[in-house]
C-alpha cells in the first residue's frame, strides 16, 4: 500500500462511511469519483453521496449489453435525488471493429475474447472516468468472492495512480439490504430474481441456492478468479 493510500486508511479508520466520504470529499475537491452499476451496494453509496449533498461525481460504465431493469433503476435514482449520473460509453469504432470481425457474442467462444469485450467496453471507459481524479470509491464488500477477501477497504490502484475506498467493504449483504429497506432506496429488481451481481446482460445469470455470489458472471467460464479487468490488477497483486 502506498503512503498516501495508508494516509488514507488512517483518517478513515473507525469513521461511519458517511463521514468518511465527507472526509475523502474535503481531501479531494473536484478530484473524487464514485462508479456505480447498479446494484445493491452501489444504491447504498449513491444514496449516502445525493442524500448528503457530498460533492463526489458519480459516473457509470454503459457497455451498451446492460438489462433493461439496470436502465430503470439508473432513470429512478435521477429522478428521485435530483443528480445527475454520468455515462461513459465505449469507443464506437473499438466495438465495431470487433463485432464486425468476431460477432456480437464473440466473448464465450474464449476467456481472450471475453477479456477483449470487458477490454473495449468497460475498461477502456473506466480509464477515461478516473482520468484527473485521485480518489475513486467503489461499492466492493469483502465477502462478495474469495478474491476480493484479500483486499483492504483502502487500497491503492497502480494502473490509474489513484486511491480506491471502498465505505461498506465490511458490511454484510443483509446489512446493505436493511439500509436499502430503512431508506426506501430504488434498487434492480434482478436481485429479488437471484442475482446477486448484475453486469452485461448475455455474460449474467441467476445463481443457484449454495452457489458463489459471482457464480452468475461468465458462468460458462473456470470459476477462479472471475473479474472483467476493472479491479483485478490490485487482487493479482495481493
Amino acid at each position: 500500500m502506498s503512503e498516501s493510500a495508508e494516509n488514507i486508511k488512517q483518517l478513515t479508520t473507525g469513521l461511519e462511511p458517511v463521514e468518511a466520504l465527507a472526509k475523502l470529499a474535503e481531501l479531494f475537491p473536484g478530484e473524487i469519483v464514485f462508479s456505480t452499476s447498479f446494484g445493491w451496494e452501489d444504491q447504498v453509496i449513491t444514496h449516502m453521496i445525493f442524500a448528503n449533498k457530498l460533492p463526489i461525481k458519480v459516473f457509470t460504465l454503459e457497455t451498451g449489453r446492460i438489462f433493461p431493469e439496470t436502465y430503470y433503476v439508473w432513470n429512478r435514482t435521477m429522478e428521485i435525488y435530483g443528480q445527475p449520473i454520468y455515462a461513459y460509453y465505449p469507443q464506437h469504432a473499438a466495438v465495431e471493429q470487433m463485432v464486425n470481425a468476431k460477432g456480437p457474442n464473440s466473448f464465450y467462444e474464449s476467456v481472450e475474447n471475453r477479456k477483449e469485450c470487458c477490454g473495449i467496453r468497460k475498461v477502456e471507459p473506466l480509464s477515461r472516468a478516473l482520468n484527473g481524479n485521485k480518489c475513486w470509491i467503489t461499492g466492493i464488500r469483502a465477502e462478495q468472492s474469495v478474491n476480493r477477501a484479500d483486499m483492504h477497504n483502502v487500497e491503492w490502484d497502480e494502473q490509474h495512480n489513484l486511491v480506491k475506498f471502498h465505505p461498506i467493504f465490511s458490511w454484510t449483504l443483509d446489512e446493505v439490504k436493511e439500509y436499502v429497506k430503512k431508506y426506501n432506496i430504488p434498487y434492480n429488481t434482478l436481485h429479488d430474481r437471484g442475482f446477486p451481481s448484475i453486469g452485461c446482460q448475455p455474460c449474467t445469470r441467476a445463481i443457484r441456492e449454495g452457489e458463489d455470489f459471482r457464480a452468475g458472471r461468465w458462468w460458462w467460464e473456470d470459476q477462479s478468479k472471475k473479474e472483467c479487468g476493472l479491479h483485478e490488477l490490485i487482487i493479482d497483486n495481493k
